[in-house]
């Protein structure tokens, strides 16, 4: 036997000591559940973790070993974090429930209000998630949509959150946390963007052009390349830069928006592909007052801060990892007040029945800062 050969052996030997030795503490992890189920007890206990931590990396004799030892017994007490999490949902003590489960969404002559104006991919995304049913009106910003639900005002709102070239929406992040809404729905409209002016305008009249911020992020190449001598302005949406076009009737302007907002306020179509290369689609989502969930809901929206320590968003997301979900999404947001501290927004498979999403949910609500589940749909 050679000298490597012998070391891969003892390593072997050890390795299945150390499997013993896993085993027979998850058996006694088993034990404290048990008693943390009778007795009520919370299962995450973030100081004692800590100062059996530090006495456990203080038994090992060099400096590598104690950070090593310490991030060993990090994951061990994650783990048996998980488990316990497991066996309280098994038997039955699971997070206060106070979403409403309904087969489908009711929006039969619902209140809906959309950012922007008639004519906006808003407006567009709203045709394509609702019925002909529904009383729609527009507001100017996003802001006083999600305030029009909030006061009753209206029964659902429609906010773009992504974009599949330009990235998110951040600023609808901010409202989602401002204002005690949910999601429960979403709509995926492919954005096909034209360039538009007045009757008779050419492309040669034109000098500046109108259109929200993503329109013309995601037209960049197109405007850069043959147009860079156009001054870009930007407005609050895209069908507003074509209702401006219109009213003020000026031929050197045009907009970048949808081909309704161009027949809705009387526009020229003046070039209608190669605006955007790139397959372009926007994200929207459903705002409602009421948390409520389908039966059939798929996806998962939450949102939560982490301690300001080493590893702890790691710690977060291994929640999704262990208990088998897919996660789509995650986004951070800067916390006010607080530098360089984050919010992270994670959109993840999963319906709140299921057992492992309540073990997940658990695990999150035990160990990060201010988790909020913003929906399930």
């Amino acid at each position: 036997m050679s000298e490597l050969d012998h070391y891969r052996e003892e390593i072997d030997k050890t390795d299945k000591e150390i499997v013993r030795l896993f085993e027979q503490r998850m058996k006694l992890v088993e034990g404290v559940a048990d008693y943390k189920i009778k007795s009520g007890k919370e299962v995450f206990d973030g100081k004692r973790e800590q100062d059996k931590l530090e006495t456990l990396s203080d038994l090992a004799h060099s400096e590598f070993n104690r950070r090593g030892v310490r991030e060993l017994f990090e994951q061990l007490m994650a783990i048996s974090r998980k488990r316990q999490y497991q066996l309280l949902t098994e038997n039955g003590i699971t997070l206060p429930a106070d979403y409403a489960l309904m087969d489908h969404l009711y929006f039969h002559n619902a209140r809906v209000v959309f950012q922007g104006v008639y004519g906006a991919y808003s407006f567009e995304a709203m045709k394509e998630f609702f019925d002909d049913t529904i009383e729609s009106t527009h507001v100017k910003t996003w802001k006083e949509a999600m305030e029009m639900v909030t006061n009753g005002e209206a029964d659902f709102a429609v906010l773009p959150i992504e974009n599949s070239t330009a990235g998110s929406v951040s600023d609808i992040y901010d409202l989602l946390l401002e204002y005690n809404n949910y999601i429960v729905g979403e709509q995926v409209l492919k954005i096909d963007h034209m360039l538009m002016g007045l009757p008779g305008a050419t492309i040669d009249d034109i000098d500046v052009v109108y259109s929200h911020p993503q329109g013309l992020a995601q037209c960049r190449e197109f405007l850069q390349s043959e147009h860079p001598d156009w001054k870009q302005q930007n407005v609050l949406n895209t069908a507003m830069a074509a209702e401006k076009v219109a009213r003020e009737g000026l031929k050197n302007q045009a907009a970048i928006a949808s081909r309704s907002a161009a027949e809705y306020f009387g526009l020229q179509i003046l070039q209608d592909k190669g605006l955007s290369k790139e397959k372009n689609s926007t994200r929207f989502i459903i705002i409602s007052h009421s948390r409520r969930f389908v039966r059939t809901a798929q996806k998962m929206s939450v949102c939560f801060g982490v301690p300001h320590a080493c590893g702890t968003l790691y710690n977060m997301l291994s929640h999704f990892i262990y208990n088998g979900l897919n996660m789509y999404k995650i986004e951070s947001r800067p916390i006010p007040d607080k530098p360089f501290e984050y919010r992270f927004f994670i959109d993840f498979e999963g319906n709140l029945s299921d057992p492992a999403v309540k073990n997940a949910m658990r695990g999150l609500q035990a160990e990060a800062v201010g988790l909020r589940l913003l929906g399930n749909y």
